[in-house]
């Protein structure tokens, strides 16, 4: 199989951010501010945009809810208001044109309705087409233990393996049951595994039964770190559980379609040298605050 140079990356930021409630009624959970490790303070969503640009990305394309398709244009798009402009240092305003730059790199595509995860990265097929691609989630930033950035690393996989990958980190097990996790048999001990089954959410009984990682405590788990680099097979994959209906809680879920795609092209894993801030929980986000600058 001919190895494709992966371009894009696809940001789904179209939920309802319902576990940050009532903050989300008036600020999108992807615009929560952070503190960047630059010491500027920046919309979360930004952050996440500069780390795949900073992996090799030259185009990243933003799922959002038609009605706040605006709101991200503005910031990606558009310069303040001229008496704004003024005020802003002079750093700033430099900065603003960096963001100008960064914006023309950017295109907002939207999903019309809200159901589910899998849904929101169907939503980016037709301007993926028929390349691999960097998926993100909208609300997880990094900082990586090495000079690469984390999607850098994962990059850096797929370019040896030409196959999906999906990042990793180790997780105890009273805490898989918010993840989703994988299983498999390791290519190099704690970095690499070729991937043998993925399960979203799983029960204890259900992970110590299938899901144990040869070498691992008996308490930790391998758990999905929130970067894939994925073939376009995947929106087959998708495409067929919407044509069919086939929810799981309700929504239309990815990580079955990621198994899926396991089965039929294998995929690796790897285990991300670096940190996953997630800002979508709100002691998990004020944890950020402190810790990811």
């Amino acid at each position: 199989m001919q190895k494709k140079q992966v371009n894009k990356a696809v940001i789904p930021a179209a939920g309802f951010g319902t576990r940050l409630f009532p903050a989300t009624k008036v600020v999108k959970k992807e615009l929560f501010p952070i503190i960047d490790q630059d010491g500027r303070a920046k919309p979360v969503i930004l952050a996440i945009v500069e780390e795949a640009i900073s992996a090799g990305i030259t185009e990243v394309g933003i799922v959002v809810q038609p009605d706040d398709q605006e709101i991200f244009e503005d910031l990606f798009k558009n310069s303040p208001k001229k008496e704004l402009f003024d005020k802003l240092s002079p750093q700033n305003q430099e900065y603003n044109r960096y963001l100008q730059e960064l914006g023309s790199k950017v295109t907002i595509l939207t999903q019309e309705e809200q159901a589910g995860y899998g849904h929101a990265v169907f939503c980016a097929k037709d301007w993926v087409q028929d390349e691999p691609f960097l998926l993100m989630l909208g609300d997880h930033v990094y900082t990586s233990d090495t000079e690469k950035s984390c999607a850098r690393q994962v990059l850096d996989v797929y370019e040896q393996v030409n196959k999906s990958v999906v990042s990793l980190t180790t997780m105890p097990a009273k805490m898989i049951h918010k993840a989703g996790c994988v299983t498999g048999i390791w290519q190099e001990l704690n970095s690499i595994i070729e991937v043998t089954q993925l399960s979203e959410k799983p029960t204890l009984e259900y992970a110590y039964q299938h899901l144990r990682v040869e070498g691992m405590a008996k308490d930790k788990f391998l758990c999905i770190f929130g970067l894939y680099l994925l073939t376009p097979q995947i929106f087959d994959f998708l495409a067929e559980h919407i044509n069919k209906n086939f929810r799981e809680r309700g929504e239309f879920q990815l990580t079955s379609c990621l198994d899926r795609l396991c089965q039929q092209e294998g995929m690796t894993g790897y285990v991300v040298k670096g940190k996953c801030f997630d800002t979508g929980l709100p002691d998990a986000y004020r944890q950020t605050m402190i810790d990811f600058r």
